[in-house]
């Protein structure tokens, strides 16, 4: 991959904001993480930034509390990880400062298969190859012989594991599992990464009992292929802090017998409709379903959201029938 664009732009910048969407997750957090490291050791000073506060489940990755939800008024240019879409960055958007952002020199690594729409930007590196920008990022740093200390290779190695699903994914490469072995030769230790990551996942009694209350709400459609959950506003006042109430039961939900897809709906006070859509192996249909309503992300994990006011019976209704409808064509293909 070509990064001769990107040098200049670094080469000129002393202040870097490394910007997320609007839908964090542990690849786009781990590859922040990483990049800030890698940064403060170019002598940059890097500032990273998130349009919503980082979720409950992603804060066993040291220096989550690092990331802001306001981009610094003096910058020399940006890097925005993990996405192409400009949709995703909505809250940047309504506030203002993506005018801040589109007016400096701005990079996108990325490495989702969906169309470039983010218009401003400079440079566009998007390795739709790799298994997770982390990955893309490694790629780059070993181009360039940028130093990877252990902090930055954590974080790389985290980043992938997060987005191929500890390398069982199908986008998982050979090279995806040939880099976490160079990490580990680097001295990433990825027990230790695991540990962390299950620390954070122990769940206070009140937790587990309002797990019990969401499985026993889950609903079975189409024989039970496509699973739904709906999570009014109440409950995401009063459980968010301690954790995500989605990602209480979603993975959950993905090992009933027959069933292919599972969906998390939200209901936020505003009037706002969330879905969170999760995909068995085979039943790749996560992101087809999730761009019909303007969202986005990998096959096998995707999400949008509704602002237009339509009800959620209705979003909820079409979005079955869809999911339906894209896994019987899976199937006749």
């Amino acid at each position: 991959m070509s990064t001769k664009d990107l040098l200049e732009i670094l080469d000129n910048a002393k202040r870097i904001v490394i910007i997320q969407a609007d839908n964090p997750d542990g690849d786009s957090l781990a590859s922040s993480l990483a990049l800030e490291q890698i940064l403060h050791d170019m002598g940059k000073e890097p500032h990273m930034y998130c349009g919503i506060d980082m979720p409950t489940y992603l804060r066993y990755l040291t220096g989550w509390d690092r990331v802001v939800k306001d981009i610094p008024p003096q910058f020399d240019a940006s890097i925005i990880v993990d996405c192409s879409s400009k949709s995703l960055l909505e809250t940047a958007d309504k506030s203002g400062q993506l005018a801040w952002i589109a007016a400096k020199p701005c990079v996108i690594i990325d490495h989702h298969d969906v169309e470039n729409s983010i218009d401003f930007a400079n440079v566009v590196i998007n390795d739709k190859k790799a298994v997770s920008t982390g990955e893309t990022i490694y790629e780059i740093a070993v181009e360039n012989d940028w130093k990877l200390d252990i902090n930055a290779c954590n974080m790389i190695a985290t980043s992938i594991l997060a987005d191929s699903l500890g390398l069982m994914s199908e986008g998982t490469s050979a090279r995806s599992i040939e880099i976490i072995s160079e990490l580990v030769k680097r001295g990433v230790k990825l027990a230790e990464i695991d540990n962390a990551r299950r620390e954070l996942m122990r769940k206070s009694v009140e937790l587990v009992r309002y797990k019990g209350e969401l499985l026993q709400r889950v609903e079975y459609h189409d024989k039970s292929r496509v699973a739904t959950i709906t999570i009014p506003w109440k409950e995401i006042e009063q459980y968010s802090q301690a954790y995500n109430p989605s990602m209480l039961v979603i993975d959950d939900m993905r090992l009933t017998e027959g069933t292919d897809v599972v969906i998390a709906f939200k209901e936020y006070k505003d009037g706002k409709l969330t879905a969170k859509i999760r995909c068995n192996y085979g039943r790749a249909i996560a992101n087809k379903l999730a761009e019909h309503f303007g969202g986005g992300g990998h096959a096998y994990a995707a999400g949008f959201k509704i602002q237009d006011g339509r009800p959620l019976a209705q979003v909820k209704s079409e979005c079955i029938k869809l999911a339906s409808e894209l896994l019987d064509k899976l199937k006749q293909d």
